[in-house]
């Protein structure tokens, strides 16, 4: 798996101050993506252990609140398995720590992967230009959905965060 950056100390991107890890690699290509230099799964560099270590030194800090994972799609094929085993890891190390991941893929689609286990929060589906809203919390566009993983697999229904 390649990745383009590992952001310290994001507010943006999740609740709390958080660390993003920006993979590389993305098959849903939304039009207006804030992002497309990460749709290239051969672009960025190569996640290693330096990469892994510098996130780990990271969540150490008390005052960060967690990780979140974005991209490029952290879902995609390329992805999914050192995705799953690194919030494995973090939720191992880090239990207090909240992990959050951004997605092209709905909920639905998703539900039975092992990656929603490890997580607590998902924001789900791909950015509709036309459904823009500059106003919606932790996402871009209105049909995108900010689930509460843990709830929802308890539930067995999708419970949004709040």
């Amino acid at each position: 798996m390649n990745y383009h950056n590992i952001t310290k100390q994001d507010m943006i991107n999740g609740e709390g101050l958080r660390v993003v890890l920006w993979v590389a690699g993305c098959s849903h290509h939304c039009k207006g993506c804030h992002n497309p230099i990460t749709w290239d799964a051969n672009g960025g560099i190569l996640f290693d252990e330096n990469a892994k270590k510098e996130i780990f030194d990271e969540l150490k800090k008390d005052y960060i609140s967690g990780i979140t994972f974005s991209g490029g799609d952290p879902l995609c094929s390329g992805n999914v398995t050192t995705i799953t085993n690194l919030a494995k890891e973090i939720r191992q190390n880090f239990p207090q720590k909240t992990i959050w991941l951004y997605t092209g893929f709905k909920y639905e689609d998703i539900k039975d992967l092992e990656i929603l286990k490890h997580i607590d929060v998902l924001c789900d589906g791909k950015f509709e230009l036309d459904k823009k809203d500059t106003s919606a919390h932790w996402v871009g566009s209105t049909n995108q959905r900010v689930i509460d993983v843990k709830k929802s697999l308890k539930d067995n229904a999708i419970v949004l965060y709040e």
